[in-house]
């Protein structure tokens, strides 16, 4: 089993929620698998994933909240 690098403990910080982290690696390792966007971060992994935790980690990946309401 390969471990993650950084770990989610190193990459929470960086964002306001677990959700959020998910919700954002996600969304970036399904970019990167479909080639819609550079990586912007040295490819160190082979998991698309690890690269999208690298990226946040690093900050050359944020996001934006647009609504602070829940349903």
């Amino acid at each position: 089993m390969d471990i993650v690098t950084p770990s989610l403990d190193q990459v929470l910080p960086k964002v306001d929620s677990r959700y959020t982290l998910v919700s954002l690696a996600a969304k970036r390792a399904r970019d990167i698998m479909d080639g819609t966007h550079d990586v912007t971060a040295e490819r160190t992994s082979i998991r698309d994933v690890t690269n999208a935790l690298e990226e946040i980690y690093e900050g050359k990946i944020t996001y934006k909240r647009l609504r602070n309401s829940t349903k």
